[in-house]
């Protein structure tokens, strides 16, 4: 029988394997760790402050660097408050002699605005090689060179680090970063209008960028800039051109993050882009954490930072709070968490099952495992499902400070009805508001969305300052208010003012020629297709003809800098809370053909205008409020856009996971929660237990199939032998 213990040996071996833990994705030796694991689909393109601007990009570095204010992590409406500040700053404002002037002034009376920032003493910066001195005060990798950098791969080669305290100056010296002309940063252009003085600077730079080598270090303490004053060593002063008050939002972003010259010099030293050693891949900063492994193909990893300065949790926030556990950490040392482990995951079915198997300790909800995660209930509410109740997965939801939209190219002679060519701006506008009509912006949401958004009625989403509910917030060009709701108008109201814009029936009233519209898409998902197809349907039920032209990325972007898109989507997520930050998109100034600018439609109106300047820089009153109203109802009528849908998030989180609470515009959220891991830890053994019957079913079926094949091996071997004995005996004869 030893072939038959041999056979079930492997059997035996693949038992003893299968434990809870050969499902764990993770190292051995992060096992019971105090570590949060997250996901990323897109790989982060830049970890400079100065050019990072997209929100996968935003949940690194708003961990790492510490702008001078940041929110209140609880309270709403959304609260700054002092990061690494002392206080938060209140603007002094001048006339033109200098004189001060009150806070209540008028804004066209104010020339300058001043902002005078004193910072926290005895905060220190990450451990870094940047700051690693000699015993005589001289950097150690102070005059590195690709023989020198031989054998260095990662930040981590490097064998000595150092620190040094944050300063006013390196506060400073990021703000000249955003006009320097070799990192091409996002906002330079708005804020070169605000700072006084950045024009100029960039202007100063990129002359002396023009003789220097690609990548050689430009020393930006030798120009001066008006605008970012230091006043003593922990104080420094930003002045404005005129008022501006949504720059205290500015001061929460990472934009305005203290950069240490000595981490600017070090990366600009020769043979380190090629090396990927650059504030890009490895940033420095004061925040909680650090950036301890980066390899955005597959993996990244924030570790706690060792010098962090400390901040305790919030002891108060918003009604509920208390109640849903929020406030059970009052006064706790932050960060909670150890370390975040981010992975890569391509594909959100992976994602889901890891995530139910307790590997990801949050997920967002996507549309192919929403039914499995959420019902609805007899009036339209969400509840999870059993599934998850039964797992204490709790579901968190927001109404993002976001709009989705389909835009309309003003240049365009049909649309925007300009040009030489162009209908005339009436029909245009006709045709603009049946398309708006058309479009059923409830259904889309309902098939797509899994029902998780509203409807726009302008451009102003939920829960920011001017925007109205109910009746005296509807779009009375697309919406009626009839039943205590607002309801979409037919289409033959659509139909009616299809025909007045000379399109009865979709055909041209002169020629007879069919109304064929484009719309210019960065087109190429797996669900591109049924979208695009029910919008075709969608502009059929006017007769008009939809084209679709999808191009990737690059070459939609030229096409809105070109104006040569005729109708475009967009969608646009708040940078900060004020209704400025979503006006400003249609605002003339902004018109991306004259000026780079954000008004992707190139839309124009001497009104819309007027009332934009007069609400932009002023502070939140009646007054503002229905100066907004004004505007809105212009852009309502004018349909510039035909305003989407505001996306609602749904998120869920496991029972371990604690002071989980959305943010539409804090990133830096991590240090806030807490992970139950002896709990967690129980959990994942009891959801990935190993299952052992299939393979003992295995195992008996191979018993079954070996030992009667073994047994009659054994009896055709005694056969032969014995045969073989009664020749030999017969022989022997």
């Amino acid at each position: 029988m030893s072939r038959v213990r041999l056979s079930v040996l492997p059997c035996l071996l693949l038992l003893a394997a299968c434990g809870a833990g050969q499902n764990d994705p993770y190292p051995s030796g992060e096992r019971g760790g105090n570590i949060l694991y997250s996901a990323f689909t897109e790989r982060p393109r830049h970890l400079d402050p100065a050019r990072s601007y997209f929100e996968n990009e935003f949940v690194i570095t708003t961990q790492i660097y510490e702008p001078p204010l940041q929110y209140h992590y609880l309270k709403r409406p959304y609260t700054l408050i002092p990061a690494t500040a002392r206080t938060v700053p209140e603007p002094e404002y001048f006339d033109a002699a200098g004189q001060r002037l009150p806070a209540d002034a008028p804004p066209e009376a104010i020339h300058r605005s001043v902002y005078e920032i004193r910072l926290r003493p005895g905060i220190r910066y990450q451990p870094h090689p940047a700051f690693a001195v000699d015993s005589d005060g001289n950097p150690v990798y102070g005059d590195l060179d690709a023989a020198r950098l031989a054998g260095i791969d990662t930040l981590a080669d490097f064998s000595r680090t150092g620190t040094r305290e944050l300063v006013a100056d390196d506060y400073i010296y990021e703000i000249k970063r955003l006009a320097h002309p070799r990192l091409h940063s996002p906002i330079f252009g708005m804020m070169a209008a605000r700072i006084v003085g950045l024009k100029e600077l960039g202007e100063a730079l990129r002359e002396a960028a023009k003789d220097l080598p690609e990548n050689a270090w430009l020393d930006l303490d030798r120009f001066p800039l008006e605008g970012a004053a230091r006043i003593d060593r922990h104080t420094y002063r930003i002045t404005l051109a005129g008022k501006y008050p949504q720059f205290r939002y500015w001061l929460a972003m990472p934009f305005f993050a203290p950069v240490p010259r000595e981490a600017d010099r070090f990366y600009s030293q020769p043979g380190m882009a090629e090396k990927n050693l650059s504030l890009d891949w490895y940033p420095v900063g004061t925040g909680p954490y650090l950036l301890a492994e980066n390899d955005p193909n597959r993996r990244m990893a924030l570790s706690r930072n060792p010098n962090f300065h400390g901040e305790t949790y919030p002891c108060e926030g918003e009604p509920g709070d208390r109640e849903a556990g929020l406030l059970a950490d009052c006064g706790r040392p932050l960060p909670q968490i150890d370390r975040v482990v981010f992975s890569r995951e391509k594909e959100s079915i992976p994602y889901w099952n890891k995530f139910l198997q307790g590997y990801y300790d949050a997920s967002g909800l996507a549309s192919d495992s929403f039914d499995q995660a959420v019902r609805l209930d007899v009036d339209g509410g969400v509840l999870l499902s059993d599934e998850m109740r039964a797992r204490g997965i709790r579901l968190l939801t927001r109404m993002r400070a976001s709009i989705f939209y389909q835009g309309f190219n003003f240049l365009d002679p049909v649309v925007g009805g300009g040009g030489k060519n162009g209908v005339g701006q009436a029909r245009a506008r006709k045709l603009r508001q049946a398309l708006s009509i058309a479009i059923d912006q409830e259904e889309f949401i309902s098939i797509f969305l899994n029902g998780r958004g509203v409807a726009a009625m302008s451009p102003l989403p939920p829960g920011i300052f001017g925007h109205d509910e109910g009746e005296a917030g509807i779009n009375p060009v697309v919406y009626e208010w009839r039943d205590g709701q607002p309801r979409r108008k037919s289409i033959e109201a659509a139909k009616k003012l299809l025909a007045e814009a000379g399109w009865p029936n979709g055909r041209d009233a002169k020629t007879g020629e069919p109304l064929v519209l484009n719309l210019d898409t960065t087109g190429g998902g797996v669900d591109d297709k049924p979208r695009n197809d029910w919008l075709t349907r969608q502009f059929a039920r006017l007769d008009v003809q939809l084209v679709m032209r999808p191009s990737d990325y690059n070459r939609f972007q030229e096409k809105l800098r070109d104006g040569v898109a005729q109708i475009y989507f967009l969608g646009w997520n708040a940078d900060y809370p004020d209704p400025e930050n979503f006006f400003f998109l249609l605002a003339g100034g902004e018109a991306k053909v004259p000026t780079g600018g954000e008004n992707m439609s190139n839309y124009v109106n001497a009104e819309y205008d007027r009332l934009f300047a007069e609400m932009k820089d002023m502070d939140d009153s009646p007054r503002r409020a229905e100066i907004i109203r004004r505007l809105t109802r212009v852009a309502q009528e004018d349909a510039p856009w035909i305003f989407g849908f505001h996306p609602k998030d749904y998120v869920l989180a496991h029972a371990w996971l604690h002071n989980r609470k959305p943010h539409d515009v804090a990133n830096n959220t991590l240090k806030y929660q807490r992970i139950d891991v002896t709990e967690r830890a129980r959990l994942r053994r009891e959801w990935n237990a190993p299952v052992f019957w299939p393979l003992a079913v295995i195992g008996l079926a191979l018993v079954a199939v070996i030992v009667p094949a073994a047994l009659a091996y054994r009896r055709r071997e005694r056969q032969t032998v014995f045969r073989g004995q009664r020749l030999e005996k017969t022989e022997d004869r």
